[in-house]
């Protein structure tokens, strides 16, 4: 079902696969990866009511049309990204995800056979980009964050608000990260968000230790 054309200010997010460039060493496995997560994209999308999106090699667009204010379509957005990393975290893929807020337009040309234009505007998108591609700091596998620039003034995310939805407790800073709040999708209980951490950093360190490891029985 093609797009229609969007004009307005709403929540954009883009996500890739992580390590594509290390799968494409595989072809079969670049397309195994590329095919679950535009199957995942199309399954989930459909059955959305108000987040559309698209998906081009190995990153997809996500944005939110309607809603009746910018808390439920921030939360129908969460739960479209977390069905997504989540899908593709069972099939052994990681995403990373970034979320922008601000101007955007989607607009759908003429196409022939053969040859498609989809123009895409706006600093939303490109926020949400640049921060995937090239933010500080660097985000990490697995991981989804909401760029807090531009955010409008009247919109409330803190914690100690119990009216919020459910995804948005997932939300949380992370120790030297003033431009973003990290939304932990695979966590199922914001009391557990500490102790992902903890495994997490402990994953990296365990790498870190595993290398030096290879290097040293080799000397």
């Amino acid at each position: 079902m093609p797009i229609r054309d969007f004009e307005g200010s709403t929540f954009v997010a883009f996500l890739d696969i992580s390590g594509f460039k290390e799968l494409m060493r595989i072809e079969e496995k670049a397309w195994f990866a590329l095919d679950r997560l535009y199957q995942s994209g199309y399954d989930i999308l459909k059955n959305s009511r108000s987040v559309e999106g698209l998906f081009v090699s190995d990153s997809g667009i996500l944005f939110v049309r309607d809603g009746d204010n910018l808390l439920n379509r921030f939360d129908a957005l969460l739960k479209v990204i977390q069905q997504i990393n989540r899908d593709m975290l069972e099939a052994g893929y990681l995403l990373t995800t970034s979320i922008a807020f601000g101007e955007f337009k989607y607009q759908e040309r003429i196409e022939f056979p053969g040859i498609g234009k989809s123009p895409i505007y706006g600093n939303a998108y490109v926020q949400a980009y640049m921060d995937n591609s090239s933010g500080s700091p660097k985000i990490e596998p697995g991981f989804c964050r909401l760029v807090v620039q531009n955010l409008p003034r009247d919109f409330s995310i803190e914690q100690n608000d119990h009216n919020l939805p459910s995804t948005l407790q997932f939300l949380r800073k992370r120790n030297g990260d003033k431009w973003h709040k990290y939304f932990y999708w695979n966590v199922n209980n914001p009391n557990s968000i500490n102790d992902f951490e903890k495994e997490y950093t402990n994953s990296y360190q365990l790498k870190f230790e595993g290398m030096l490891k290879a290097l040293r029985n080799h000397l």
